[in-house]
């Protein structure tokens, strides 16, 4: 049977074997984590200029308009087309910029949100690292974004960028809270922070999302907060701050910032996935024939689409509104739950 594991350990044996021909079999356990990273990174570059593509025709949707179609059957060539413009495209820099923090931003906004990616389980053994405290990784690493962002109003030395950063920390870490608290009744209800081990919980009793719908609806907005994503797009507000903490980033410089926001709804949309629904679990056992990996895209696509269809459906948030709404109405509704869930696993040795 086709299976994430399967082709995990094929494709390993077949890696395995090339290293023995070229006489580097001592150097595998180095190895295999360096091809994986590379694997990763080569499907999330193609998988954003895919969802670059379909937030487009998903907005011309909701807008009653075409879309890309000019490009490539059904336009999916136009990301491409984009992609080789930002990468030829000029590097611009401002001359009183601080020069070590303007460079650093970029590289730490992508590689803080692309190493999540590592412990995304997307099928049984179909992982880089299953890490035992997979969650908290995710957690830590990806708050890296808000050092970046920082780094970049400030060293730009533009005024519209530096309020930009400003506003992206006290984003990010007012919603990085509820966020947090979101994941605790599950932790506690399955009592492991591995990924994988979440997964296999709910595989003997229901997805988290039919028990824990409140927690799912608060790490879904905190999420979409957390990566900057309409309506809480706040620190690039172009109608006040021309772009924001990126306004003097062009080129490549801007297209990693680009990208990590995209890999950042990827990772959120991954956790949502294999926390509160299922994971690679299939909806229905008759269809266990169908592969993990398989149900696991299908339901990442669908929770995307959900973030997608929040840009145009809903406008933009004030900032006061925006941290009001985070500290006085997503923190206490996320602490009563911990303390309901708290209540049924002491008494009743389950969750709600």
């Amino acid at each position: 049977m086709l299976s994430g594991e399967n082709i995990v350990k094929s494709v390993s044996d077949l890696l395995h074997q090339l290293y023995a021909m070229v006489g580097l079999s001592a150097f595998k356990g180095v190895l295999d984590p360096i091809v994986a990273a590379h694997v990763m990174f080569g499907f999330i570059s193609v998988f954003v200029m895919f969802l670059v593509w379909m937030e487009r025709k998903v907005s011309a949707h909701m807008q009653s308009r075409i879309g890309p179609n000019r490009v490539g059957i059904f336009g999916l060539l136009q990301t491409v087309a984009d992609a080789i413009k930002l990468t030829i495209k000029e590097d611009i820099k401002p001359v009183h910029r601080d020069k070590i923090p303007y460079y650093i931003a970029p590289i730490i906004a992508f590689v803080a949100t692309f190493a999540g990616m590592v412990v995304i389980p997307f099928d049984k053994g179909m992982v880089v690292q299953d890490l035992n405290i997979g969650l908290l990784y995710i957690i830590a690493i990806t708050s890296f974004t808000v050092i970046a962002i920082l780094s970049a109003g400030w060293s730009s030395n533009n005024k519209f960028a530096l309020l930009g950063g400003f506003r992206s920390a006290a984003q990010i870490v007012s919603y990085e809270v509820p966020l947090v608290l979101s994941l605790v009744p599950v932790i506690m209800m399955t009592g492991t922070l591995r990924l994988g081990g979440i997964v296999e919980y709910q595989s003997q009793n229901h997805w988290f999302v039919l028990y824990q719908f409140i927690a799912f609806f608060i790490f879904i907005t905190s999420a979409t907060a957390e990566a900057n994503r309409a309506p809480f797009d706040i620190p690039e507000a172009e109608s006040e701050l021309i772009g924001g903490f990126h306004t003097e980033y062009s080129g490549v410089k801007f297209a990693m910032f680009f990208l990590g926001e995209y890999i950042a709804v990827i990772v959120s949309s991954a956790v949502a996935v294999t926390v509160f629904l299922g994971g690679w679990l299939p909806p229905f056992a008759f269809l266990a024939f169908v592969p993990g990996f398989i149900w696991f895209m299908i339901k990442l696509l669908l929770v995307i689409y959900l973030v997608m269809a929040f840009r145009w459906t809903f406008p933009r948030l004030r900032v006061d509104q925006l941290m009001d709404f985070g500290w006085k109405v997503l923190i206490p509704v996320a602490i009563l739950n911990i303390l309901v869930t708290g209540f049924c696993v002491l008494f009743f040795g389950k969750g709600v």
